[in-house]
């Protein structure tokens, strides 16, 4: 098992977690993932890194840090974007349900395993 399946195995044992992806900050592209069906990775992979990046030249502009955690929140779920290691990403795409302290301390975890 590579150190990112476990990893990616930490976070899907989140009840209520239908993906979990290690994305490339740089380029958005899947390094690792672990879906349940239903996710398009590859879409979601390229938009998080995105995401990412104009988060973070916004925390620059008002004069912050990078954030340490993205959290997207839908109403019938949401998406949490967290970095991982030189120029990676950890995301998990979580159902309304899902357990987000839980989920939080389950990315913490698994980034610091990746770093």
């Amino acid at each position: 098992m590579s150190t990112f399946d476990f990893a990616l195995e930490g976070l899907t044992r989140v009840p209520g977690v239908e993906s979990a992806m290690v994305v490339s900050a740089e380029d958005g592209l899947v390094v690792g993932e672990a879906s349940m069906g239903g996710v398009d990775t590859a879409a979601v992979a390229a938009l998080s890194a995105s995401l990412h990046a104009r988060i973070g030249e916004m925390a620059a502009a008002a004069g912050r840090q990078p954030p340490l955690v993205a959290h997207l929140e839908a109403s019938q779920g949401g998406l949490l974007i967290v970095p991982a290691g030189e120029g990676l990403l950890l995301v998990a795409v979580a159902h309304s349900d899902a357990n987000l302290g839980l989920l939080r301390l389950a990315l913490r975890a698994a980034s610091e395993r990746l770093a």
